[in-house]
């Protein structure tokens, strides 16, 4: 019995205008996640990942198709009801950290849960379990600049997930990190994926993630190839 979808994308394009014409960037993509599943996403450069990702947290428009996130339409939404859904139903850990410079790694992660209307000791007290959960316990009170790329991407991981998100999409989350980090990443999307039935939607260019996935795609010619039907990795 097939579960229930928690984000379904329906033939979805996205078609951009170029100086030479319009460029199809994906071409009647369809994808459907349950909650609690990893999938994670492969694609070359220029494949459209990073865009594909932004459609399905809202923050980019289709320009054909639908996207629902339990069930619901975002573009039939009012922009409160969309605000709400962006900061309690998804969490983006995005290529750029986007960290905020004035702020510690502690007032960082805390951030979207401060937005959202949370207690502060409740809010502490996860922002600082979840940073110790991604390896920087001597790190919270550094600010970005005091960190390095790696330590900024853990950062950003922790914010996406502060307000535990029944969503988390994630562009190359583990793209900055050594190995042993990216693994400790890899091994908490797992724990949270099956514990807390956390949704991660993950695009990457490692494939040690694949081995630990639900299901795993190759994004390419703007449609998703299900890796495991047919020759999908030829893509890459």
């Amino acid at each position: 019995m097939e579960r229930e979808s928690i984000l379904d994308a329906r033939a979805v394009w996205r078609v951009f205008e170029g100086t030479k014409g319009p460029i199809e960037v994906l071409r009647g993509l369809d994808l459907r996640a349950a909650p609690g599943e990893v999938v994670v996403i492969l694609g070359a450069s220029g494949a459209g990942k990073s865009t594909l990702l932004h459609i399905l947290g809202t923050l980019d428009t289709p320009t054909k198709g639908t996207v629902l996130i339990r069930g619901r339409d975002p573009k039939e939404c009012s922009d409160r009801e969309l605000n709400r859904i962006r900061n309690r139903d998804i969490g983006f850990v995005f290529q750029f950290h986007y960290l905020l410079p004035e702020f510690t790694a502690l007032e960082n992660v805390m951030m979207p849960a401060v937005i959202g209307g949370g207690p502060r000791a409740g809010v502490l007290e996860r922002a600082a379990k979840l940073l110790r959960d991604v390896g920087l316990e001597e790190r919270m009170s550094h600010r970005p600049a005091e960190l390095s790329g790696g330590e900024q991407q853990r950062v950003a991981v922790a914010r996406a997930l502060v307000n535990a998100p029944a969503i988390v999409l994630a562009d190359e989350p583990s793209g900055n990190l050594d190995d042993r980090t990216s693994e400790s990443l890899h091994a908490l999307i797992m724990e949270l994926s099956r514990s807390a039935g956390q949704t991660f939607i993950v695009v990457t260019h490692k494939k040690e993630l694949l081995e630990r996935a639900d299901r795993g795609f190759v994004l390419a010619e703007g449609v998703l190839h299900e890796i495991g039907r047919g020759n999908a990795l030829s893509y890459l």
